[in-house]
């Protein structure tokens, strides 16, 4: 589903949900090396390395630790399945 003015940033672990939230950019530790998913990204399907995943919510930067995990980006929906 497209979201008008962001993207949506959902990511859980096998145990719960962490977040769920829009956001104005995701920058993920991709294991090719990190990306930044920005509005209007093409569909991508990526696993995820030990790094952070950084997303900003307004003006403020938040980073959550991930040790691995896998990422699908598709209609300004990021969808995050991480082990912490």
């Amino acid at each position: 589903m497209k979201h008008k003015g962001g993207i949506f940033l959902n990511i859980s672990s096998p145990a719960s949900q962490i977040a769920g939230r829009m956001v104005g950019q995701v920058k993920l530790p991709g294991a090719a090396g990190a990306f930044t998913v920005l509005e209007g990204h093409a569909p991508i399907i990526s696993s995820l390395t030990e790094g952070d995943i950084e997303y900003t919510e307004g003006a403020a930067k938040k980073t959550l630790h991930i040790k691995s995990g896998f990422a699908e980006v598709v209609d300004d929906t990021v969808s995050v399945c991480v082990e912490i």
